[in-house]
């Protein structure tokens, strides 16, 4: 067991559950954040001492900063992982103005807001890992998807903006798109038509982020896509 902590902002019962998992295995003490964290019943079944609900708003700026001191407080901060977002499918002409607002907020302003946080405690030993998750939609946008698309392409400039800034001074920052679905109950008729491992297992993917922070800085990684091998790319 390690003498340090990780955060991770968006947790859920998929890709975030596997993430707190992944690096509460790896000796890691886990804070899990997301709006309802404590409700979380995959967080409170896991009773894992190096797992530690918190429920914060990834858009406030004053939650964001308590968490991370908490973290701090706890053990030297060594990871951060942004993997906060929330989308709405819909046409232009039909979005509304403050859904799209709130999508941008908690996809990219709180990215921000998260690097902000881990990067000044991380500063001060010229060490750390950023990680930030992103999607097909950091790439390109599709029809129906303008209210993921905008968060997830500005969530990449801000995480190639704080890897070229923080990357010289000792914090690997490094960007994930996620591109294909990740396996969840609602897309088991995926599996049923393309057979085993058409879905991203959110175990395998957090291995990766684990990996990620695992690297030697001779050889940073800055941008890594994962997707399922029947994906088409």
């Amino acid at each position: 067991m390690t003498d340090q902590t990780a955060v991770v902002v968006g947790v859920g019962a998929g890709l975030g559950l596997a993430l707190v998992k992944a690096f509460a295995n790896d000796g890691y003490t886990v804070f899990a954040g997301a709006r309802k964290a404590s409700a979380l019943k995959e967080l409170s079944a896991a009773k894992d001492e190096r797992v530690i609900p918190v429920d914060v708003d990834a858009t406030d700026p004053a939650q964001i900063d308590d968490l991370f001191a908490i973290a701090e407080k706890k053990a030297p901060l060594a990871v951060s992982i942004f993997n906060a977002g929330t989308f709405v499918r819909s046409n232009v002409v039909d979005t509304d103005p403050e859904a799209f607002e709130r999508c941008w907020r908690t996809g990219c302003f709180g990215g921000f807001l998260v690097a902000r946080a881990a990067a000044r405690l991380m500063l001060k030993r010229s060490a750390g890992t950023i990680i930030f998750t992103g999607a097909t939609a950091s790439l390109r946008g599709g029809a129906g998807f303008v209210n993921l698309a905008s968060p997830k392409f500005a969530l990449r400039a801000v995480a190639q903006s704080v890897a070229r800034e923080l990357g010289p001074q000792g914090i690997h920052v490094a960007h994930v798109i996620i591109d294909g679905q990740i396996n969840a109950a609602r897309y088991a008729q995926l599996t049923c038509e393309h057979g085993a491992d058409a879905l991203l297992e959110p175990d395998a993917i957090a291995k990766a982020y684990v990996a990620l922070h695992r690297q030697h800085r001779s050889a940073w990684t800055q941008e890594l896509d994962l997707r399922p091998w029947t994906e088409k790319f």
